[in-house]
């Protein structure tokens, strides 16, 4: 009976030790926080891709990253999970852009770049690029938050 606990504890010990095991707890909940700063936008505006739908895209594509570097895959085996991520985010993209009837209107293309972006950012923060993430995350709020304010005032001008 002693031999069942002691495979059991060997299959739940992923981490070498207490530094791995915050690295791991820390960049996802960077992941979560940054995701969720793009979310809010998006659910502010009422789109079916909010806070939550952006923190799980975040902190599943640190963990698609995660998960590797810690098995110690090489730079190119780290390539292809990248590329993985990226072709398979894109699916998820595609479900959010709607065709109108007319053909000449999509919606949705702001939230799918969003949930693309996000998945960049949540690559980065698996990568241990945590400045860079956090970069991008204000670049993007910036583009979300900011840029709406120019176009309404041009798109008013033009009328």
């Amino acid at each position: 009976m002693e031999s069942i606990g002691t495979i059991i504890m060997s299959e739940f010990s992923d981490f070498n030790d207490l530094s791995e095991f915050v690295i791991v707890v820390t960049r996802l909940l960077l992941a979560a926080l940054l995701g969720g700063l793009l979310g809010f936008e998006r659910e502010q505006r009422g789109k079916a891709a909010g806070i939550r739908t952006h923190m799980l895209v975040c902190m599943g594509a640190t963990l698609f990253v995660l998960v590797p570097q810690q098995a110690g895959i090489s730079d190119d085996g780290m390539s292809r999970v990248i590329q993985g991520v990226v072709a398979g985010i894109g699916f998820l993209c595609a479900g959010t852009i709607i065709t109108r009837a007319s053909d000449q209107e999509a919606t949705g293309l702001t939230t799918a770049a969003g949930i693309w972006f996000t998945t960049a950012i949540g690559i980065a923060v698996g990568l241990g690029r945590e400045q860079t993430a956090v970069l991008c995350t204000v670049l993007a709020w910036l583009v979300l938050y900011v840029v709406p304010f120019f176009s309404r005032s041009i798109s008013r001008k033009n009328q």
